[in-house]
């Protein structure tokens, strides 16, 4: 922190105040709106609520592991989704227009967000590795 000392006695206050807000930053997530925690781990999801309010929702998704997951929110109509010729994951090509956001793969401990706008329907939170979806990693929320 010597640097400090050689700054101007006007723009310290200013260097102070943005390494603060930008240390605080980095270790908080954002989560203005309703909050649905999400936990993810081979191969299981799990929803803190199964009924939220349509508006703007945040998914807070918790990877337990062991491996990397994603996260693919999809308003549907039929609780059965479209499989590709793999017949372990979902034809995400047939489900474009019903995906409402997406989380890419993340590690194993971490914490991801996923803000998005719900309209009132039925949804489905999956992830989509290979064989993942097969193997029960998914759960259904109502927004009403």
């Amino acid at each position: 922190m010597d640097f400090l000392r050689l700054l101007p006695a006007r723009v310290l206050p200013a260097v102070l105040g943005a390494s603060l807000v930008a240390g605080c930053g980095a270790t908080q997530l954002a989560t203005p709106g309703r909050v649905v925690d999400v936990t993810e781990r081979d191969f299981q999801i799990t929803v803190s609520q199964r009924t939220v309010q349509a508006g703007s929702v945040v998914f807070r998704d918790t990877n337990r592991g062991p491996d990397q997951h994603e996260l693919i929110v999809a308003r549907v109509r039929e609780t059965k989704l479209p499989l590709r010729s793999d017949g372990l994951t979902v034809s995400e090509e047939k489900l474009e227009k019903s995906i409402v956001g997406t989380l890419e793969p993340g590690p194993p401990n971490s914490v991801r967000e996923l803000r998005v706008q719900l309209k009132p329907g039925h949804y489905v939170l999956f992830c989509n590795m290979f064989g993942h979806f097969m193997g029960g990693m998914r759960a259904d929320v109502v927004v009403r």
